[in-house]
Order: structure tokens, then sequence, then C-alpha cells
């Protein structure tokens, strides 16, 4: 017999934790699994079920850009995660109204989770969840920013079996031909934001104007593009007249902008994200063509206005997800700003918005299913019912796993007429999600098998 004192003492921690946890588990969560739908109707494992719910808690596995050119926007994504996992914790009366079944935790059991830096690197991200995956056993895995890097997530998680709720993402791919069974995403995206901000557009100048696009070479830049392009030749006979596409992290827009500086257009239509939005914003600035073309950001970047000054983003249109000024309006948008600033002291941004509710509706799911158990939390997705949020009542459409919501459109304040130093935007119109959305076969989205 093998003396374990032989063993390294790496090999002996680690048995001594396993049995630990075996035994923790034997004792706390055991029962309640032998209560739950799933176990007695005794199904195979699937993913990390039902190791990865096996104890008192279950693991999250976040993934986020916490340096590079979307760091900023990360680092605001991965506070709406940490307060919805501190308020599902709590039971918190926010969650509750998202997650009427929720009291603590979910399912009784507490969320612990894990933060990787995503970089918004596909490899990165990928990487870090498998180890989530494979080392915590995470009963689901959450990340984007980049749209590549959730279309990335996505393949991760059909493979894995391990449900993926979709941070920030605005390809349409994602819900499109990237698709998955085991991925969802609530958030808005490029053909939505679209044929939301378009009709304010042709009500503002009219139609047959000139456009230069400029697109980050990637899912995201080229499907957003396509869209709103698509959408303001057919219904209002506008002109792209160039495409100027750019690495993901390009330090100097200076070649961009003096293509479009050359091609005659009126607008500006600025589709780069994170950093390289206020970069190329900045620089277009400098180069004399703000105001002298009208900027429109058809996507949201949260903290442009802040980064570039109110003064280039007075009177720009945007489409966005979520405002604070939302507070006005929605109950839920108004609680959710006063324990966001509270907490954090600023106002949130949409991409802690699109976070918190994220998790917020992943929990109103298993709560729904009554289970951890994959295939019936996804099919709890898939059945049709009504939902709370902070933007109001929304669904989610079972063919393509995407959320029936609505679109804000906003335009920038002058500066003159900020409220307060956060104040940068106001709220023109909140466009009802229905209308805006393609057919679910439009993109191709093909989502796979349950197991």
């Amino acid at each position: 017999m093998k003396d374990p004192k032989a063993e390294p003492s790496a090999d002996r921690s680690r048995r001594e934790f396993i049995r630990t946890g075996l035994q923790v588990a034997g004792g706390v969560a055991l029962p309640s699994l032998l209560t739950s739908p799933a176990f007695a109707q005794n199904q195979p494992p699937v993913g990390t079920w039902p190791a990865g719910v096996a104890g008192d808690s279950v693991f999250i596995g976040i993934s986020v850009p916490r340096t590079g050119t979307y760091a900023l926007q990360g680092e605001d994504e991965l506070k709406g995660y940490q307060l919805a996992i501190e308020h599902i914790n709590e039971g918190h009366a926010l969650i509750k109204a998202i997650s009427p079944k929720t009291t603590r935790g979910v399912l009784g059991k507490q969320l612990k989770y894990g933060v990787a830096d995503s970089a918004a690197k596909p490899n990165d991200a990928v990487q870090a969840q498998q180890r989530f995956i494979s080392e915590n056993k995470a009963i689901m895995i959450t990340g984007g920013t980049s749209s590549a890097v959730a279309v990335a997530l996505n393949k991760l998680a059909q493979r894995e079996k391990v449900l993926f709720v979709c941070g920030i993402s605005g390809s349409n791919d994602t819900t499109g031909k990237d698709c998955v069974r085991y991925g969802v995403r609530q958030n808005f995206y490029g053909e939505t934001a679209a044929n939301a901000i378009g009709p304010a557009l042709l009500k503002a100048y009219g139609k047959n104007k000139k456009a230069a696009f400029m697109t980050p070479d990637y899912t995201y830049g080229h499907t957003v593009t396509k869209s709103v392009n698509d959408y303001l030749t057919k219904n209002g006979g506008w002109t792209m007249v160039t495409n100027q596409v750019s690495p993901l992290g390009a330090p100097d827009y200076s070649s961009y902008l003096t293509n479009i500086a050359n091609s005659g257009a009126e607008f500006l239509i600025n589709v780069n994200w994170g950093h390289d939005a206020v970069l190329s914003t900045q620089q277009a600035k400098n180069f004399g063509l703000l105001p002298k073309m009208k900027l429109v950001i058809p996507y949201q970047i949260p903290f442009l206005a802040r980064e570039v000054g109110a003064a280039v983003t007075e009177g720009v249109f945007a489409a966005t997800d979520f405002w604070w000024t939302m507070e006005d309006k929605y109950p839920l948008a108004k609680m959710f700003v006063e324990t966001f600033e509270k907490k954090y002291g600023y106002k949130p941004e949409w991409g802690a918005e699109n976070a918190y509710m994220e998790f917020a509706l992943w929990a109103e799911a298993v709560e729904h299913a009554g289970t951890f158990y994959p295939p019936d939390v996804i099919k709890s997705y898939e059945s049709p019912r009504k939902l709370n949020s902070m933007v109001g009542e929304v669904s989610w459409r079972a063919q393509d796993h995407q959320l029936v919501r609505p679109v804000v459109i906003v335009r920038g304040k002058a500066p003159s007429a900020m409220r307060n130093k956060e104040d940068f935007w106001e709220v023109v119109e909140v466009v009802p999600g229905a209308g805006l959305m393609q057919a679910p076969t439009a993109f191709g989205c093909n989502l796979g098998g349950y197991t």
C-alpha cells in the first residue's frame, strides 16, 4: 500500500480538499438534489451537472476585458455582474421584482464566481472559461464586450454543454448564424439598433444623404454597419460613400479620416467601440471633420460622452440599451440606478445594466425550471412568458434565444443643458422591440441540440 506521506504536499492538499468537498456535498446538498425534478427523473450527467450543484453554492465563470481597448467598458460590465450576484445572494427586492421565486441564492444555493481578463481576445476568454468549467465546475459562464469573444464562448458552451449567458455583444451573428442552444443574449444588437435609429435619422435629417462609416474589423463592426447601411439605403436613399475598416486597437486613424475627408460625406457614422471609438472621434474633431460632418453613433459606447466631452456629442443621435435617466419612467430602473450609484459612486452605464439583467433573468429561468439541469433551464428560457425588466416588459424568443426588448434612442445634450456631470444624453424615444427584430431564421440561426 502506498505511503500517503510519500505523496507531494500539493497532491495531498488537493486530495484532502476533494474529500472535504464530498463530505460537505453529502451533508448539505444531497437532499436538495434528491428532491429536484431533474434528479427524480434520473437524468444522465450533462456538462458540469450534477457535479456543479453538489454543494450549497454554485460557481459562475466571468470573463471581461480588464485590459486593452475595451477595458473601461469591461469594468462597468463586471460591476453589473457583481451587484447582481450580491443581490441574488441576499434576495434583494430588485431581484425579486425580476425573479419572484428568488429568496437567497438561486434554488437556495449561494452564487460564487471567478473573474478572468479576456482583453477582448477570444482565445483568452475561451481558455479562462475552460478552466472555470474544468476546475470549478461552473454551472454558467458569461462574458462579452467583444462580439468575437461572445461568438467563441457560444461555441465553447455548446461543446461543453454549459449555459452561456452573453454579456455585451452587438453582432447580429451572436443570435444569428452563430447562435447555439446553450447561449442566450438579452441586449440589443446591430439589426435592432439600425431599425430603431434609422427612423430617427430620417426624421431629423431627411433622405438622400451621403454617409461615411468607420467600422472595426470583426463580426460586431461588419454586421452593425451592414444593418445600418441597409436601413438607410432602402428607406431613405442614403449612400455609403466610404467605409473605413480598421483593426481593433488601432492607435492612429489619420489615414482613415483623410479618406473620409475626401469622400464628400455629410455624416460620419462611427461604429467603433470602446477606446477605439474615443480615439477615432477625438481625431475626427482634430481633423476638422466634426462638427462639419454630423456624427452618428448607431451603437452607443458606454462612457463615450464623458471621454470626448459633451460639446462633441451635443445633438448626436445614438441607439442604446439603457440610460440612467430612464429611472424617471421605470421603477426598476430607479432601484437599480440608486443601488448601483450608492455602491460604486457613479451612474451606471448600459453595460452594467445589461450584465445585471442577464444574471437576474438567468436566476428567473432557473427558478422557473425548478432545477439547474441544463436542458430544463434552456427549455425554461424557451417557454413563452412576460418578464419584468428595467425597461418594461420583455420576453425571450425561443427560436434564437434573443430577448425581445426595446431599444432606446438618445440625443446628446448641450453642456449648458446638463443637470449634473453625468447628464450627457436625453432619451428621445423608447422603441418597442418586437417590430425591430428580423425573422428568427433570417440570419441563419440553428440552435443545435440539448444534449
